[in-house]
């Protein structure tokens, strides 16, 4: 996910924060004029009206959607979670036409320019999410609706004593179970070889998970394109580390 400045929550009430971090700083920055023109054209078309509760990218209690509802079909389901500008997910949706996608992310602008290349694309598999990932995934999705959960490159919060932001814990692996469908898998990438490591111990700890690899990582995802930020990490001599779990 992007790191990102502060945005004030809705109210000063301090009974209204989060009892828990979220993985993310959300910045309030400007959008380009034509990501403008994108929202205000298309915000209607891709974007889930997700009521909120106290904080900004919270989700109501009591809301909850149908994925076949959203997409108006029965199909597969995958979410990613902080999907910055799309490029995965688009390139997903474009190559699995038979499947749903949902992209879950809390920068605006991000999203504004998934969208605007999900209309160039005339992509109709595709919905975006502007909201905390965890509580879309735990309180809003049906339990057990989800094929695949993908998270790539998450912030690392690199500093020690950040690292209790990181998106991966053992409450996210006990989400992550119970939105997807039993079978279904959990993908996750990283540049950041220490949060690899937490990774694969909080899932290789958390129960009903399976590893889907043998040796020390998965293979790369064959299904995740090469992004530029993938390859920046690449060319400072970063390993790309894999990882894939099914719910038993």
């Amino acid at each position: 996910m992007t790191e990102q400045q502060p945005l004030p929550y809705k109210s000063f009430d301090p009974t209204t924060f989060r009892k828990k971090p979220v993985s993310f700083v959300r910045r309030s920055g400007r959008m380009t004029p034509s990501q403008e023109r994108a929202w205000a054209d298309h915000h209607e078309t891709y974007v889930l009206d997700i009521a909120h509760g106290p904080a900004a990218t919270s989700v109501a209690d009591g809301v909850h959607g149908d994925p076949e509802e959203i997409f108006g079909r029965t199909a597969p389901l995958v979410v990613e979670v902080g999907s910055g500008q799309g490029h995965a997910i688009l390139h997903a949706a474009e190559q699995r036409p038979d499947t749903n996608f949902l992209a879950v992310e809390v920068f605006r602008a991000g999203l504004a320019r998934t969208m605007i290349r999900a209309e160039v694309a005339a992509l109709d598999n595709l919905k975006l999410a502007e909201v905390n990932a965890p509580e879309l995934l735990e309180k809003y999705l049906p339990a057990g609706s989800v094929d695949e959960i993908w998270v790539f490159f998450p912030d690392p919060w690199k500093k020690v004593r950040h690292h209790k932001r990181r998106l991966v814990s053992d409450d996210f692996a006990r989400i992550a179970y119970g939105a997807l469908r039993p079978g279904g898998v959990l993908r996750l990438a990283t540049d950041w070889e220490d949060y690899a490591e937490q990774m694969r111990e909080v899932l290789d700890a958390a129960d009903g998970f399976t590893r889907e690899f043998s040796g020390e990582w998965a293979d790369r995802f064959d299904g995740r394109i090469l992004t530029a930020f993938e390859q920046k990490g690449i060319d400072v001599g970063r390993h790309i580390r894999d990882l894939t779990y099914r719910r038993a």
